[in-house]
């Protein structure tokens, strides 16, 4: 039997009102790709926290080659040889690439940081990722995808031995996952136990060995092969009961009805040209594109949070001038769910019921300024049953909720303020599978209720899945835009040849 790197033996762990592991087990062989899967909430990311020092278990304990090793801080866990990439962005946007990446453990020489090491320990990481950065450059000015490589380039630096990543495709482009994999499969040959944390079941089958399935804070699966379980079988053993295929809704889209949004011949200072699309209410338009075509740029333009510098913006057949979120809102009635729902979606440190009324508190005012408790209360409860969103109270900080019900705090406050227009970045990244169908059902449901809602995602399944009509982005033009018959065969191939093909010279 191979030596196990890391053993998790009866890991209970229990938060107030909640039992978020409950006699876990887990074991990690070296030279393996090992699934760690589960809904959002199963207990997953508290696993990792405990492995890594984050959290300590109430019960059980953590076996390191073999030997009970006592992993009470993060630093002890990297001593102890086990490196961690997280979902959440986890870096110091005042440093560098090189300064973040050797951070854990800095060069020094007589007492003081030797740049010249912090240099070359960078290069040495960032080109086992086939990655062209400077380690001089600020964090700041880096995409979420760079920045999200530079992570994965800091758990490589300490040469771990157990090496956990936690949805790191979650937010990086196919090119870039296929760097990461490479980099997982020569790890995987030099030894390392590898844990892998996705919700994306292609990658899983793809590169993991074994699996290890928690639903409710338990080990419902554990350590055994993936080959011994079908996609299905991973699914219904994930909820716990089987889920019917998604059926999608016959949906007739009348395109003789004016455009809500319009964008014409639109030039903006993130580097878009001659971009032209409309969307019209009860429908559901998708903007798909590579990682970096341009399509998070695209919203924040139509915000006001990018300038357009030549070309029209019509909003219901007027022309729009938009030079900020709130004014997007309250004047145009558009609204925007953003894919970083952890540091621009919601308020962490705040209540739900703050969270979902914040764009409407000037609607709940009275006279005197003041905003009836009961007021936000009654508006909060009616938009967390139609969402299903699962809280203990409204009281409850959005940052305890799964990222799952995150989303639909996100969501529900754009909906209370009663937008006609909603942009939805990336609606279920890091969802799990029973919530992102659920997800489905809501959006579908919105465009049914008249609301023109332009989708973007990186998920070319969930795009076929969901929009009615595809536009298709590359290098911050459109490439061309296709009627949705949601055969993903032969809309994949229309989608796939539109990214590829050449753009008009601007």
């Amino acid at each position: 039997m191979t030596e196990l790197a890391l053993e998790a033996r009866g890991v209970s762990k229990s938060f107030p009102g909640v039992k978020a592991l409950d006699n876990v087990t887990l074991r990690l062989a070296g030279g393996e790709v090992h699934a760690l899967l589960g809904e959002n909430g199963a207990g997953k990311s508290t696993l990792i926290k405990i492995l890594t020092g984050a959290h300590r278990a109430d019960d059980g304990e953590i076996r390191i080659g073999g030997l009970v090793t006592d992993i009470s801080s993060p630093t002890a866990a990297m001593a102890a040889g086990v490196g961690v990439v997280h979902q959440e962005r986890n870096v110091i946007r005042g440093f560098t690439v090189g300064e973040n990446i050797v951070m854990s453990r800095m060069p020094l020489r007589g007492g003081r940081i030797d740049w010249t090491t912090v240099r070359s320990e960078a290069r040495r990481c960032l080109a086992m990722l086939d990655l062209d950065l400077d380690p001089d450059t600020p964090i700041a000015e880096l995409s979420s995808a760079q920045t999200q490589l530079v992570e994965i380039a800091r758990g490589l630096y300490t040469e771990t031995r157990v090496l956990l990543l936690d949805e790191p495709t979650a937010s990086i482009s196919g090119n870039e996952a296929d760097r990461l994999f490479r980099v997982v499969a020569r790890l995987k040959d030099e030894g390392a136990a590898i844990l892998f944390v996705s919700h994306k079941l292609e990658e899983v089958y793809a590169h993991c060995d074994t699996v290890t399935v928690l639903r409710d804070g338990k080990s419902v699966l554990s350590s055994e092969p993936l080959a011994n379980h079908s996609r299905d079988e991973i699914v219904d053993i994930m909820v716990g009961r089987s889920l019917a295929s998604l059926e999608v809704p016959q949906r007739s889209i009348d395109r003789s009805a004016p455009p809500v949004l319009e964008l014409r011949s639109v030039n903006t200072t993130a580097g878009h040209h001659e971009v032209s699309l409309d969307v019209r209410a009860g429908e559901i338009l998708g903007l798909y594109g590579l990682v970096g075509a341009g399509r998070t740029e695209l919203a924040r333009a139509i915000l006001g949070l990018e300038r357009i510098t030549t070309g029209e913006l019509l909003v219901h057949g007027e022309q729009a001038s938009i030079r900020s979120v709130r004014q997007a809102l309250q004047k145009y009635r558009i609204g925007y769910v953003t894919e970083n729902r952890k540091e621009e979606g919601v308020f962490l440190e705040q209540s739900i019921t703050r969270n979902i009324a914040v764009t409407v508190w000037s609607t709940l005012e009275k006279t005197l300024g003041y905003v009836s408790g009961r007021r936000e209360r009654e508006l909060v409860e009616s938009y967390v049953r139609d969402l299903d969103i699962r809280i203990s109270s409204q009281e409850q900080l959005a940052g305890q909720l799964s990222g799952g019900n995150q989303q639909k705090v996100s969501l529900a406050k754009w909906l209370a303020a009663k937008t006609q227009i909603l942009i939805i970045d990336e609606p279920t990244v890091g969802i799990d599978v029973r919530t992102k169908r659920a997800f489905y059902d809501l959006i579908w449901k919105l465009a049914d209720d008249g609301l023109a809602i332009l989708l973007i995602s990186s998920d070319l399944a969930e795009m076929i899945t969901l929009a009615d009509r595809i536009v298709v982005m590359d290098r911050f033009a459109i490439s061309g835009d296709v009627q949705n018959t949601h055969d993903y065969d032969s809309m994949s191939q229309s989608v796939i040849r539109l990214i590829h093909a050449e753009l008009p010279v601007a």
